[in-house]
């Protein structure tokens, strides 16, 4: 080690007043104790808490900050609080505030006692959470959910609203009238007569029911008899209804007899009395109305011309009289217009809007009508609706199938090159 000397002065020679005098390096003075590193970190750190603002008060129910620490739960001690050592209890002087056993550089930027501690939300237990419900003695009340949910519904009854497989299929005679095999009477007459099968199999039981992907032929039998099957058209006079007999009056069929067939009638069809069997109208007309109605064999036909969305148009002529001014002859100068429109769209018959009609002056006091629905006595309670009074009605046309010369009271057969669409 090495000794610094100083250089006295002379003797005799007067002292500097600048000259400082110092203490000797040596004496018998108690040098000062130096802080150790722990120490001064702890100094600073009470230093820098001081010099801290205090931190603004949160409310209890927000949750915690990005880069703060959760607040810890009444009655849990805090795992960043500093812990009682040993050190402390042995009269030491603790360490710093970092790792425990670090001893860093007071220049180190990356000491640990001036990051605060970062703690995971979800494992620290909240402060914003509500306290149980209790009923009026102070017991938790019951949860109102269930502890154990309900087993799931198979898939099939989640769809299908719990109804069985079987039941979701249609039963064949309906999916033969679907696919425009055969109307439902002429498929329950096929299938108890073993015409039909189902995948290669006869299936000879009314009810029996089909999957949509099933498929299903007929025997050729079968279409032979569908071939030979009629359709009449006969030109209804009045005096007769279109069904079975009432009040009196015969039925339209009873008109088709070897003696009413038209004469000029071009189809080479033979007339037999087997042909009159399950013959039925395709349609109606009324008591006091005339003109075209179709009578038939063919389910398909039947299925075509009456079904509730039939595409068939049906044309009328229509005499009527104006109820405000029966003396009037020329009624397509005087009616007004309002009124033929109300005709054509915007009356409703039984509570339901009709669909959009055609109508037109024919001449001075008939009316052409072309209608895609048939509701009962549709045209006549129509035209009461606008003050009109129908005289007279005839239909001249189903389709594309017209009445033509036919005479009344006669009929002919339906040509093989005729159709209603």
């Amino acid at each position: 080690m090495a000794t610094l000397k100083l250089k006295k002065p002379a003797p005799g020679a007067p002292s500097s007043p600048a000259t400082v005098r110092r203490a000797p390096l040596r004496s018998g003075g108690v040098k000062p104790a130096r802080p150790t590193l722990a120490q001064a970190e702890a100094e600073r750190a009470r230093q820098r808490a001081e010099s801290t603002p205090p931190p603004r008060p949160e409310r209890a129910d927000a949750p915690p900050r990005a880069g703060r620490a959760a607040p810890a739960a009444p009655g849990r001690q805090r795992s960043d609080a500093p812990r009682p050592s040993s050190r402390t209890e042995a009269g030491q002087p603790p360490r710093g505030p970092g790792r425990p056993g670090a001893e860093r550089s007071p220049r180190d930027p990356n000491r640990t006692s001036e990051r605060p501690t970062l703690r995971d939300p979800a494992r620290e237990p909240s402060s914003d959470r509500r306290p149980p419900r209790t009923n009026d003695s102070g017991a938790p009340r019951p949860s109102a959910r269930p502890s154990q949910r309900p087993p799931p519904r198979p898939a099939q009854a989640r769809t299908t609203g719990g109804a069985p497989p079987e039941e979701l299929n249609p039963r064949l005679s309906k999916r033969m009238s679907e696919l425009g095999l055969a109307s439902r009477r002429e498929a329950d007459e096929w299938i108890e007569q073993g015409y039909v099968r189902v995948d290669g199999e006869v299936v000879d039981q009314l009810g029996a029911r089909v999957r949509p992907e099933q498929q299903i032929t007929i025997d050729p039998q079968a279409r032979l008899e569908q071939a030979q099957r009629v359709t009449i058209l006969l030109h209804k006079p009045l005096g007769y209804v279109s069904g079975q007999a009432e009040d009196g009056h015969a039925p339209a069929f009873t008109l088709v007899t070897a003696a009413n067939r038209w004469a000029t009638d071009g189809s080479k069809q033979r007339f037999n009395a087997s042909q009159l069997k399950h013959l039925v109208p395709a349609g109606r007309l009324d008591l006091d109305s005339t003109g075209l109605l179709v009578l038939t064999q063919d389910g398909r036909v039947a299925k075509l011309l009456i079904g509730e969305d039939s595409p068939v148009e049906k044309e009328y002529v229509v005499r009527v009289q104006w109820t405000a001014r029966p003396e009037l002859t020329d009624l397509k100068q005087h009616f007004p217009p309002e009124a033929l429109a109300r005709l054509r769209h915007g009356l409703a018959l039984d509570g339901e809007k009709l669909k959009p009609a055609k109508v037109s002056w024919q001449n001075e006091q008939h009316l052409r009508f072309v209608l895609r629905e048939g509701k009962k006595r549709q045209i006549r309670r129509m035209c009461e609706l606008v003050g009109l009074k129908v005289e007279s009605l005839k239909r001249i046309r189903i389709g594309r199938v017209g009445l033509g010369e036919l005479p009344p009271g006669q009929w002919r057969y339906l040509g093989p090159f005729e159709n209603f669409l």
